[in-house]
């Protein structure tokens, strides 16, 4: 039977304060973080060992013992994530339903192996998608973690919004409460099984992911030790509402200043010509974006003139001065119409190859336009065309779910003994990598006077030259370093990077390391392969990434691809954190369709397609 009332809280709380304990795990400073242990289960895998410590919103969906090597998940029923891990170490796998307001609900799942190392992970989700992220359980599982994951109180696919039409309380879900629910009441359920507190407690997201982190820090510091924040899409109010108005800049199509999806790569393969060399090495990657001036000249039309700027402005992709001002704008982002102040950084030079994502293979984003339909205006009648800067107003002081994640000051977090790594591609065509920088600018103004020493003993941030939206790469970057749904991008049945699971090149394993021995990230090596998300291919590079301020240099001799030939350093003329682009200044996709960026069913099945080698 369930407890009631008093004593029912009571048990709860004793449970709750047990499972926030700071018990330590053994680990070795060296980066061979222990995360298996011999804590096997403590009580058996059956309803009613969750269902005697429930509260009263709360019910036990589904309790399942999964015996080593196998399957599990929900593939016939969560849209946003139906491909299931595969070959799983010994685990009882649990879903928990309980319900946020007479009129919402929330989900969430667990893996809790049977070899415990004694900690905590949480995962987040993505886009607007509803669903428990049942791949990256599978990853963080083969840690020895306990992993949880919420639904975030729906089920749709990463651009549809539909559900949050006229519903206030799922959009509230969908914001921070489902993601908060889940980790204090999960945390209760997990100390209960294996009738010990929990060590530690850590939490991966990258996107929606990366700005569940944020918030779930901003509202409750003492949920986690450890945060790693992948390319959040934080600044909800103004990333979706600019992710409309781009619609503006690009459209209509017969326009001049249309620039067509197709044309993207061209485009990026001429900014890489133009930006490649300025850090001094000429391999494919812009690792300096912040720095590249791009002579505009070069993606003018020539008109067949033999005084061409680049072979590109002679190409049938060449660019009128029209379609050069939309790119530009792309660069430059959000300024308001009124007095040109920015409210929402830009895109970097050599992010072109994912636009198409934020154009939307030359249609109005869903992000934007479902944004603003279900989620500011409650019109699923609004169209792009009529979007106008008194809409980002309403967003920001409205923002439906309190979903922003905008609040800077993270002193309670660092005092209590917290740690944040953030990281972001910088070719990211989605969330521009910018907004990760300005919000780390902004932590650091707020909780350390501006002073990027000082913020680094507790938060520092990663720029990956080369990757794009959470994962892999377009011009064969080392992109691979454990990020939230990185092992999920390589296979159902993954975790970390495949021959390189320690702290030197995985990002969890070296923010645990951090955490628990106090050894800071001051570089984590990215590994990338002749296939980039095949890791049977082989090795083709391995770089470090180096935590800001500090940049990767090559040191002239070695080989470029071998990690051992580089090194961070101070560059003290490399852009600080939140410089946008330089608008007017003058490879084969994941192979887990589950881990990909869907945008429209159009591009739902043109990725599929793409995966598998049918176009």
């Amino acid at each position: 039977m369930r407890c009631s009332g008093f004593l029912q809280l009571s048990i709860n709380l004793l449970v709750a304060a047990l499972a926030s304990g700071t018990a330590s795990e053994s680990a070795e400073s060296n980066g061979h973080i222990n995360t298996k242990s011999n804590n096997r289960r403590q009580i058996s895998c059956d309803e009613s060992t969750f269902a005697n410590v429930l509260p009263t919103a709360a019910k036990v969906e589904r309790v399942e013992y999964i015996s080593a090597g196998s399957t599990f998940g929900e593939p016939l029923t969560d849209l946003m994530y139906p491909i299931p891990p595969t070959n799983l170490p010994e685990l009882c796998a649990v879903i928990i339903s309980v319900a946020s307001s007479p009129v919402s609900a929330y989900r969430f799942g667990m893996f809790l192996p049977a070899e415990w190392n004694g900690r905590f992970l949480a995962v987040g989700n993505g886009g607007f998608g509803g669903g428990i992220n049942w791949l990256d359980m599978g990853a963080g599982v083969r840690y020895g973690f306990a992993v949880v994951s919420t639904d975030t109180g729906h089920n749709s696919t990463t651009g549809d919004t539909r559900w949050a039409l006229n519903q206030p309380e799922m959009r509230t879900d969908w914001g921070y409460r489902a993601l908060h629910g889940t980790v204090g009441l999960s945390k209760t359920l997990i100390a209960t099984y294996y009738a010990k507190p929990i060590g530690h407690s850590y939490y991966s997201g990258c996107s929606t992911g990366g700005r569940q982190g944020l918030k779930e820090v901003q509202i409750s510091p003492d949920s986690f030790d450890g945060v790693l924040v992948g390319a959040p899409a934080w600044y909800t109010n103004h990333l979706n509402t600019w992710a409309c108005k781009i619609a503006t800049y690009n459209w209509p199509a017969n326009e001049p200043k249309h620039i067509r999806w197709e044309a993207l790569p061209p485009i990026s393969e001429e900014v890489v010509r133009q930006c490649d060399g300025n850090d001094g090495v000429s391999d494919g990657i812009i690792s300096a974006p912040e720095q590249c001036n791009i002579n505009w000249d070069g993606l003018r039309c020539n008109n067949g003139s033999n005084a061409a700027a680049s072979d590109f402005s002679n190409s049938e992709n060449c660019m009128s001065d029209a379609q050069i001002t939309t790119l530009q704008h792309v660069y430059d982002g959000y300024t308001l119409d009124s007095d040109g102040q920015q409210v929402m950084p830009g895109f970097l030079p050599g992010s072109e190859n994912q636009l198409y994502t934020m154009l939307n293979y030359s249609d109005a984003s869903p992000y934007g336009v479902g944004y603003v339909q279900n989620f500011v205006l409650n019109d699923p009648l609004f169209e792009a065309a009529h979007y106008n800067d008194s809409i980002l107003q309403l967003a920001e002081a409205l923002d439906p779910g309190n979903s922003t994640a905008d609040d800077y000051n993270l002193t309670s977090f660092r005092d209590r003994g917290g740690k944040m790594l953030m990281y972001h591609g910088a070719a990211d065509g989605l969330v521009p990598t910018t907004a990760a920088s300005l919000y780390y600018d902004r932590a650091v103004q707020a909780t350390s006077g501006g002073n990027v020493t000082a913020a680094r003993d507790f938060f520092r941030r990663l720029e990956i030259p080369g990757m794009q939206h959470c994962l892999s790469t377009r011009v064969d970057a080392p992109w691979a370093l454990g990020g939230a749904s990185q092992a999920a991008a390589l296979g159902n049945d993954t975790y970390s990077v495949p021959g390189y699971a320690d702290a030197q090149h995985d990002v969890l394993l070296a923010l645990v390391n951090w955490v628990e021995n106090g050894v800071p990230i001051d570089q984590v090596i990215a590994t990338t392969w002749h296939t980039p998300t095949d890791p049977s291919s082989g090795v083709l590079r391995q770089r470090p990434i180096c935590a800001y301020p500090d940049t990767a240099r090559w040191d002239g001799t070695g080989h470029v691809d071998d990690a051992g030939s580089w090194s961070c350093s101070s560059n003290s003329s490399s852009g600080s954190g939140s410089g946008s682009g330089n608008g007017n200044t003058t490879t084969p996709e994941a192979h887990s369709a589950a881990a990909m960026t869907y945008m429209n069913p159009f591009s739902v099945i043109v990725d599929v397609f793409r995966t598998f080698e049918l176009i």
